[in-house]
């Protein structure tokens, strides 16, 4: 597997790993952006306001029935 920075910093590099299907797996994980999880894993003192923004939004969207896990009433 080879990469390199896709902002165009310059990094990259490359690794062999043993099977095609697990140098696919860790370039999925490369590839992953955390913008959902972002102010979940949030450090705790800098990024507080961010914390207590999600909570609110989380807050509101089970209050109004439109949080992740809450299902739909059936039409």
């Amino acid at each position: 597997m080879r990469w390199s920075c896709a902002r165009g910093c310059g990094a990259g590099g490359a690794k062999r790993y043993p099977a095609a299907e697990e140098a696919r797996r860790y370039a999925r994980a490369f590839d992953h952006e955390d913008q959902e999880d972002l102010g979940r894993r949030a450090p705790l003192v800098g990024l507080f306001p961010l914390r207590l923004l999600r909570a609110l939004r989380e807050h509101r969207a089970k209050r109004a029935g439109t949080g992740p896990g809450v299902t739909p009433p059936p039409r």
